[in-house]
């Protein structure tokens, strides 16, 4: 298992290959239908300097974040999978989610050296590796606000990296 801290740097990115099994810890965002389209919108008109965080390195789960938890939505959403190109290209390293992507969604994430993590869909294992929440943007969207965490070993499987997948 490769253990993995954020920010996530290029040469972390480069050393991945298809398989590996990895466990992340630092700070992970969460986003998913409601507010993914708004930071793409947001890094496309170049009216990013609201937001208290910076995107390169970041790895962000595709989920909400509610009193059950976290645990990945299907990322081949329309919502979400439109989003993760420019996400990738702002400095978005890892988008964790479930599902399979599109090979234009596969081709982006090569492009802009940025993988795509599969981890289990269980809400109960993933909540207790959160350390702590803080919601970063977009409080109006209550639980499908974007919440940064302090995350430590969030299990993964890449799932898609260098232009390859399982």
């Amino acid at each position: 298992m490769k253990k993995i801290q954020t920010p996530i740097s290029d040469d972390v990115v480069n050393d991945l290959k298809v398989g590996d099994k990895i466990s992340l810890s630092g700070l992970m965002y969460c986003g998913r239908d409601a507010v993914l389209p708004k930071l793409a919108n947001s890094i496309e008109n170049d009216d990013t300097e609201e937001y208290p965080f910076d995107f390169k390195g970041m790895a962000i789960m595709h989920t909400a974040f509610s009193v059950a938890g976290i645990a990945p939505t299907t990322s081949n959403k329309a919502e979400i999978e439109s989003s993760i190109p420019t996400l990738s290209r702002a400095g978005v390293k890892f988008h964790i989610g479930k599902g399979s992507l599109s090979d234009e969604t596969k081709e982006s994430l090569n492009k802009y050296n940025s993988v795509f993590i599969v981890t289990p869909p269980v809400a109960a294992l993933l909540t207790n590796n959160v350390i702590s929440k803080k919601c970063v943007a977009y409080e109006e969207e209550g639980m499908e606000a974007f919440f940064e965490l302090e995350v430590k070993d969030i299990p993964g499987i890449v799932a898609i990296a260098h232009g390859e997948s399982l």
